[in-house]
């Protein structure tokens, strides 16, 4: 049975607020760099840069807050809460030390210039294997135990939850493709020739919040069960197709979108499978929200 009771808010759930009203002020934090960028300029790519603090803290809010709606479906384990708490000062202590870092004007990843830099960059390491050993384990149990949702929103936690896991897991090859070329003198954010390990671990890591929203949205549009289920596993395969794609190119030492026909084509039909199942959900939730507008107020009653 769900744990969730339909008169408070997922958000309530005690595994669920710390991930919550902290990944709301990681969001914001990142949001606030977005500003200071905006004043003080200075590029966007690069080792130091204000864009880690500004993706890293949207990026990580968003991720935290997804990983407390997931959480709140599941039922009950002795240890959720210390889990969900620990979780959230991972993530929390992780972002601290990359905009720690930037304000220093010094690199925040593949940084052993110093002895102290250098235990900063493993203490990241470690954090983040925790939130990925955490993020694992929300995944399993959404697999093996029984959820309450609708069949459409079940297949989009799923196939969110994995794609965020294969993302952490790419993310920790990021670091170790990283550490292997600095030992060799080599760009530590690179493969091969000019492929960005860093782009097949960004394209799914909000795959937890976009085909949701998805089913969110055509639930909302008043679209039915099988139509709903038919839009996210669109989606959710066209999501797939985008990290093939973005494996592909990082693999072949490619940059992002220099693509050989083959994965050109690929590219195309992956967009094309995540543009029209959100094309049609967006249009039919606002044919419904001008519906409802309008619609009369109903008569009122007499006393």
């Amino acid at each position: 049975m769900s744990p969730r009771n339909g008169a408070t808010g997922w958000w309530r759930d005690d595994r669920a607020w710390p991930l919550v009203a902290w990944g709301g002020l990681l969001v914001l934090s990142g949001l606030v760099h977005l500003v200071v960028w905006g004043v003080t300029g200075g590029p966007w790519e690069g080792p130091v840069t204000w864009r880690k603090p500004i993706l890293f803290g949207i990026s990580g809010g968003l991720t935290s807050l997804s990983m407390g709606w997931a959480w709140s479906w599941l039922p009950r384990w002795r240890f959720d809460r210390l889990l969900a708490c620990s979780a959230t000062v991972a993530l929390v202590v992780e972002v601290g030390l990359i905009d720690m870092q930037c304000w220093r004007g010094v690199a925040s990843h593949f940084n052993r210039s110093t002895q102290f830099d250098s235990l900063l960059y493993d203490a990241m390491g470690l954090l983040i294997l925790w939130v990925t050993a955490v993020i694992v384990m929300i995944t399993v149990r959404f697999l093996r135990q029984p959820v309450a949702m609708p069949a459409d929103m079940l297949l989009a936690a799923r196939a969110g939850l994995i794609y965020l896991v294969i993302s952490c897991l790419l993310g920790i090859w990021v670091g170790v493709n990283g550490d292997l070329r600095m030992q060799q003198g080599l760009a530590a954010e690179q493969f091969g020739r000019a492929g960005v390990p860093k782009f097949p671990h960004g394209v799914v890591i909000h795959a937890l919040q976009w085909l949701p929203v998805l089913a969110w949205a055509a639930t909302r549009a008043g679209f039915s069960s099988a139509t709903r289920l038919r839009l996210v596993s669109i989606a959710g395969r066209a999501t797939g197709l985008l990290l093939i794609y973005a494996l592909g190119e990082t693999l072949l030492g490619r940059p992002r979108f220099e693509p050989p026909a083959g994965l050109a084509a690929l590219l195309v039909v992956a967009i094309a499978g995540l543009v029209i199942p959100a094309g049609i959900a967006a249009v039919g939730l606002a044919r419904h929200l001008l519906r409802e507008g309008l619609s009369p107020p109903p008569p009122a009653q007499a006393a």
